[in-house]
């Protein structure tokens, strides 16, 4: 019922044009000349103001680029002032100017001058005939203007709005032409566009929109995509540790999304620098930690539960409380008791408000003297002498210290000095024999060995065992496989998460970081005959994705695997940072026949300065046990320096490289098997034997 006909639609937009032809009613009339009746008497069809800028901002612009619209204005009897039917936002703007005297009272102001009975027509017509501009039209618009030259800031006055918001607008603009095609033509919504303005890659763009399938083409999808390379800022604890200040002070690279809100939409692209800064902050605060007396402070950028369960806890003891102290004590108990009492009449009387204030009140101060007593608690010298910390930082990126961590040896010294303290004799070993000339006390002697190793030590060996570890296995396929295999079966259909502690060592992440732990590994033989390995495939197979693609297409299955195992090889991450009496990825060493005294040998600098005289000396009696005494009047250098010659050719590894030296296992592939042009590579590589595991 309210449709207009077609006659009445031309009636309305012939009466527009009879009225509002400027070429005879334009007319310049004095800002003091006009006037703007309320609304309910106005003949103005806008009654109702939608969500618009607002009247000072609209002065400003107008100011700054003048009055681009003219005014519809009525005569009034009087023959001199003017009722303004079009445009009262425009006039109320030009009125504020004025009160500032940022233009006369009797600005001249351009008007379309209209008749008293097509008032409202022209009125209606004025507001129905505007067509908004399309939006890309706006942000190619702004980037226009920012090519002429003209400063963001001065374009964000211009038009009212906040230089954060052109910035935005001239991202949109820098969208992939086909994306904003697709935006005109609404195939791309805003909310996509938005996500996909993190990059300025055109073709990173177009990839990630255009290469997903419909279902995965959400915002949140497209810009994971597009930083999944990158740390998020606001989720990740190292950056809150960190800060942001302190990482783009090293240079770190920083990308923000222009359309996050608050914190978020903030991605850096080091993790490696990241890490660093981490470590030294942490660095510096254990050096703090130190000062306390521990025997030992170690760091690290995250402590699993499962982690802090191969320490046991050391005891505190409580001291007594100094007079003020226990003054405090005394004062809070006598309160307690006054409570009791009080709470019990409460009770009596039914009084529920005042049984409530006085339990709020009991529950203050009885965590006020459990705070006291725990300050009464601490470690001694004794246990600090033995005992250590470790410094890390939680999820919410705040330090977290550890303290009183006992090591196994540690504790059980703790435990014996606590005995002989009390007047108990020592605890002896037992005596059995095995049946191998060595009882209880042969195994504990080996043990120990392995115990007082340092953690720094037992992670730069660790990092040597990782990469004898990587050659065996780049030259048995069939152990390297079946350990890809292995760990996509529990993730994929076990649902297992191992996290870092993965059985076999391989997560598909290569391990870099390992010359930082080891400087010596670059040019170990491992590192070396791996490196070498690689460079021999790298130089047959094509640098371009499409190219390599159909290489490995053409190659014949065994020799697929073959590159398999030697790609998965620096994968393996077995790298322990600290002393364990058990070595990760145990299970895929025996496999592979990992012995590690084809790859590493025990020198001054890469073993024997690192551990106690003792240690030395306990091993010397292993290899050269008729050096021994000699050695044991020299100084630990001097002794370390004879233990290295003294072990040459012997063969003798360390407690933690023990368990692994020759195994019978399936045969590895000799380096000219492994070559990528092999005689035998088209044969098939069959799924059986490449799972086969002899024992």
């Amino acid at each position: 019922m309210n449709a207009m006909t077609e006659t009445e639609t031309q009636a309305l937009e012939g009466a527009a044009l009879e009225v509002a032809d400027p070429g005879t009613n334009m007319r310049l009339v004095p800002l003091s000349n006009l006037i703007l009746r309320p609304t309910n008497t106005s003949r103005n069809m806008r009654k109702t103001m939608t969500a618009r800028i607002p009247i000072p901002t609209l002065a400003a612009s107008i100011e700054r680029v003048g009055l681009l619209q003219n005014l519809l204005v009525l005569a009034t009897g009087d023959g001199v002032t003017y009722e303004v039917v079009g445009g009262g936002r425009r006039y109320q703007a030009l009125k504020l100017l004025a009160k500032k005297r940022s233009i006369p009272k009797d600005w001249n102001v351009p008007c379309l001058l209209v008749a008293d009975g097509t008032a409202r027509t022209a009125s209606l017509t004025e507001n129905v005939q505007r067509e908004a501009m399309h939006p890309a039209d706006q942000f190619e618009a702004f980037a226009a203007l920012v090519a002429e030259g003209r400063p963001i800031e001065d374009i964000a006055a211009d038009f009212s709005v906040t230089p954060l918001v052109v910035r935005r607008r001239l991202k949109l603009a820098n969208v992939s032409p086909r994306l904003l095609a697709g935006y005109r033509a609404d195939e791309v919504n805003l909310e996509q566009l938005m996500a996909l303005a993190i990059t300025d890659d055109h073709a990173a763009q177009d990839a990630a929109y255009f290469e997903a399938p419909t279902w995965q083409r959400d915002p949140s999808a497209l810009r994971r995509r597009l930083t999944e390379r990158e740390i998020e800022a606001d989720r990740n604890p190292l950056v809150r540790f960190v800060g942001l200040d302190a990482y783009s002070q090293a240079e770190g690279h920083i990308r923000r999304d222009l359309f996050a809100e608050g914190d978020a939409g903030v991605y850096l692209s080091d993790a490696a620098l990241l890490e660093k800064l981490a470590q030294e902050k942490l660095a510096a605060i254990a050096t703090e930690v130190h000062a306390e007396g521990w025997a030992w402070v170690d760091v690290a950028l995250a402590v699993t539960h499962a982690d802090l369960q191969t320490f046991q806890r050391a005891p505190k003891q409580r001291r007594e409380p100094n007079k003020r102290e226990a003054q405090r004590i005394e004062k809070l108990q006598a309160r307690m008791e006054e409570l009791e009492e009080a709470v019990n009449t409460a009770i009596d009387a039914e009084d529920e408000d005042q049984l409530a204030a006085l339990e709020e009140e009991g529950q203050r101060l009885n965590q006020q003297l459990e705070s006291l007593e725990e300050s009464l608690r601490d470690y001694s010298v004794n246990v600090k002498a033995a005992a250590g910390a470790i410094v890390t930082i939680d999820r919410d990126g705040q330090v977290v210290i550890h303290r009183g961590l006992l090591r196994e040896a540690e504790a059980k010294a703790l435990r014996a000095l606590e005995r002989m303290r009390q007047g108990f004799p020592r605890e002896e070993p037992d005596s059995d024999s095995d049946g191998d000339g060595q009882g209880e006390k042969g195994r504990e002697t080996a043990h120990d060995t392995g115990s007082f190793m340092s953690d720094k030590l037992a992670e730069r060996m660790s990092v040597h065992r990782t990469a004898a570890l990587q050659i065996q296995v780049a030259r048995h396929p069939q152990g390297a496989l079946a350990a890809l295999v292995h760990g996509m079966v529990q993730n994929v259909l076990q649902d297992s998460r191992y996290g870092h502690d993965l059985p076999l060592g391989v997560n598909l992440k290569v391990q870099d970081q390992m010359e930082r732990m080891a400087p010596d590994w670059p040019e170990s033989p491992a590192a070396v005959a791996l490196r070498e390995l690689q460079q021999e495939w790298s130089g047959k197979l094509p640098q371009d994705s499409e190219d390599l693609f159909d290489a490995l297409l053409a190659m014949g299955q065994g020799e697929l695997v073959k590159l398999l195992a030697v790609c998965v090889a620096s994968t393996v991450d077995v790298v322990t940072h600290r002393a364990k009496p058990q070595q990760p990825g145990a299970q895929l060493a025996h496999v592979v026949g990992l012995d590690m005294s084809a790859w590493w040998s025990p020198t001054a600098e890469g073993y024997f300065n690192h551990v106690s005289k003792a240690v030395i000396l306990n091993a010397v009696g292993e290899f050269a046990p008729d050096q021994v005494a000699r050695l044991g009047k020299l100084k630990k250098a001097e002794i370390a320096s004879e233990a290295q010659k003294l072990v040459e050719g012997t063969g003798w590894m360390p407690a933690v490289f023990r368990t692994e030296g020759p195994q019978e296992t399936a045969p590895a592939e000799t380096p000219e098997d492994v070559q990528p042009d092999d005689a035998d590579a088209d044969e098939v590589f069959e799924p059986d034997e490449a799972l086969a595991v002899v024992a």
